[in-house]
């Protein structure tokens, strides 16, 4: 085993790593970035490098830099976690070369696995089965438009060398071809550096399953089961669950066996996974090969769970060339394990990504690594910040249960005791996914967002009477009101009166909605509150911030967190925010220009689509831009002529800054 080794990666993963390393007494090093220095995995390690500025291609894509501090350190190996360099062939040749091991694949089964056009041509001599389409070289529009027309509509452009959801566009009609391929070819090009594509026919309700493969230097190699990542937005996963629903143990087995020859094909050492597309049909189930990735997965937990192993153990020990622990027939699965992912996002505006200040991170489960019922993965404390440099996710929700139902519900009580303020973030829309019929009942597929959509957004899980009762409490609480002992009235600011009764008025705003709650308190006896023309007696017994809410017949149990006058408040429904109208605040409002288009996120202008005279008209795409490693469109709010482009492509652009000036049409 090795003594020490680099993390050339961050976040979640990093802590990942580190975790089993210390276990096994492995000493760690962290690399960081200008925006890193103080993350969770540069704490965690037992040392840390800087490697460069916030930028992934100033820093954690910098692999030079990356080698000269596991040699600087005396590192023996690298682990590259996912995402950067882990499929990165010149990097784990590089590693070889500096006498330095690389956990994880030779960059010769990362070369063949890496492009997809290539990968499908090997799989085909391999005879694993393939989804009808296009891998070939030539890159030419008109030739590429003449393949998905000779495949059939709708068909599924992917870049060659992409992953994670990027470079992927469906085509549902011939007409939308050419700027969905240009679209792909760009995002291909800024996220791999490369905007080859493939053309696929897209498959009708498609599962998306995937085999955990391993590989030892020794020659073996075996499958340690399959998860289901069919539930997805943007073509990333929301959640995965192992074992996957509704599957023949015929299908299972002719999958695994797949999944091990095409890991075969290349050699395969180390953690792997091979990923099927499965079509549903009348006529039963088929699988299709989509791509290896030659790494460990953002998923590996849940097989983690229902195989009681540690991957991490697995991947240093084999890279440090031990054979594998088990044999296939010795790797049992035991009950179903389900993972969320936690990211700071705006489901209800298109998923949106997300920065801020985690002002709260709090959960009952346990932290980072821990083979469990309830196991929470995260990089980031509260406290941190999310920034716009990396990807959106906070953390990763793992929960473990005899059964599928048992996994369900640890789950969506899991994701009530999950409490974020501070960033948007999908808790509340993962909560919705859980209970929508589809997943619910195992009707799986990667449509089940868009089929579901009517009960998954902008949905109000908590009554509007707990969160009026909740904010206003949490006010008098900080005003003392309910406090235990006696204090100077005439310093106190809640309009106190040494006798009769005394009435307040609370005005909030929640969502687009205005609420109102009327707070009537006497010198003796208990407060009554006003909610929509109901009037009730109010009592409130804190513990921190928890609370016990009586509101006439009605008992609720909340949590309730203050950031500013926002109040946000959680409970076993659900959550919800108001915003307090404070009548002491000084409110400045800067009346913003009309047809100013400003941007909705911080992140890098792409390209703009129009030019200053045009004529647009409402929803027309004005403008590209990147941010969190994904595209984002920006369309037009209404119509009108283009009076100014404000900004030019590759300009880094804040969140609200106006893109370009609109001269609305007059109504």
């Amino acid at each position: 085993m090795f003594s020490k080794i680099l993390i050339a990666n961050r976040g979640e993963i990093a802590c990942r790593v580190t975790a089993t390393s210390k276990r096994l007494g492995v000493r760690t090093v962290a690399v960081y970035s200008d925006a890193d220095a103080q993350a969770a995995h540069v704490q965690a390690c037992d040392e840390a490098v800087h490697i460069g500025g916030n930028a992934p291609q100033d820093s954690y894509l910098q692999w030079q830099r990356i080698l000269e501090a596991a040699l600087k350190t005396g590192a023996q190996a690298i682990h590259p976690g996912y995402g950067f360099l882990s499929e990165n062939a010149d990097f784990a040749n590089a590693c070889a070369q500096a006498g330095l091991v690389f956990i994880g694949p030779s960059s010769a089964s990362i070369q063949a696995m890496g492009l997809k056009a290539a990968s499908k041509q090997l799989m085909e001599k391999a005879g694993v089965p393939l989804v009808p389409g296009y891998h070939g070289a030539d890159q030419d529009p008109a030739m590429l438009a003449q393949e998905a027309q000779r495949i059939g509509f709708p068909v599924l452009i992917k870049a060659s060398a992409g992953g994670g959801g990027k470079g992927m566009r469906i085509v549902h009609q011939a007409a939308d071809f050419t700027e969905a391929l240009a679209s792909c070819q760009r995002e291909a090009r800024n996220s791999f550096g490369d905007e080859a594509v493939l053309i696929e026919k897209y498959v009708q309700r498609p599962r998306h399953i995937e085999i955990q493969v391993f590989g030892d230097r020794q020659g073996h190699l075996i499958h340690l089961h399959e998860r289901d990542c069919s539930v997805q937005r943007r073509h990333q996963k929301v959640l995965e669950e192992s074992p996957a629903p509704g599957l023949s143990d015929e299908l299972r087995e002719r999958m695994g066996a797949a999944a091990v020859a095409a890991a075969k094909a290349v050699n395969y050492v180390g953690a792997g996974t091979v990923e099927f597309i499965v079509e549903q049909s009348d006529r039963g189930m088929d699988f299709f090969f989509m791509e290896m990735n030659t790494r460990l997965q953002v998923e590996h937990p849940v097989t983690e769970a229902v195989t009681g192993l540690d991957l991490v153990e697995w991947q240093l020990r084999i890279a440090a060339g031990e054979p594998l622990p088990l044999t296939q027939d010795q790797v049992k699965v035991q009950g179903h394990a389900i993972e969320a992912r936690i990211c700071a996002e705006s489901p209800d505006n298109d998923f949106l990504p997300a920065t801020g200040h985690l002002t709260v991170l709090r959960s009952a489960a346990a932290q980072c690594f821990s083979i469990g019922d309830v196991r929470l993965d995260s990089g980031v404390r509260e406290g941190d910040d999310i920034s716009p440099h990396y990807d959106s996710m906070i953390a990763k929700l793992i929960v473990h249960g005899e059964n599928r139902a048992q996994a369900l519900t640890r789950l969506d009580q899991a994701l009530a005791q999950l409490h974020i303020v501070g960033v948007a973030n999908n808790v509340a829309f993962v909560r919705q996914v859980l209970r929508s019929k589809s997943f619910a009942q195992a009707q799986l597929d990667t449509a089940l967002i868009e089929r579901e959509k009517a009960v998954l957004f902008n949905q109000q899980s908590l009554p509007t009477a707990l969160l009026l009762a909740a904010s206003v409490a949490a006010l008098l609480k900080a005003e003392q009101t309910f406090a235990h002992g006696w204090q100077d009235p005439w310093s106190r600011c809640d309009s106190w009166c040494l006798q009769g009764l005394n009435t307040r008025r609370f005005d909030f705003q929640h969502g687009e909605d205005k609420q109102q709650a009327v707070l009537t308190t006497q010198s003796h006896g208990p407060s009554r509150l006003e909610i929509n023309g109901q009037i009730h007696s109010l009592t409130v017994e804190w513990h921190g911030n928890a609370c016990q809410l009586q509101w006439g017949s009605q008992r609720w149990q909340a949590h309730v967190y203050r950031a500013e006058d926002s109040f946000h408040v959680f409970a076993d429904a659900g959550s919800g925010c108001l915003l307090w109208q404070n009548p002491l605040a000084h409110v400045v409002q800067n009346a913003a220009a009309g047809g100013n288009l400003s941007a909705p996120m911080p992140g890098k202008l792409l390209s703009f689509a129009v030019k200053v005279g045009d004529h647009v008209t409402a929803g027309q795409a004005l403008a590209v831009m990147e941010a969190m490693k994904m595209e984002h469109t920006v369309a037009s709010p209404a119509a009108g002529t283009v009076a100014e482009l404000l900004f030019v492509p590759g300009d880094q652009v804040t969140e609200g800054a106006p893109l370009l000036r609109l001269e609305v049409a007059a109504a």
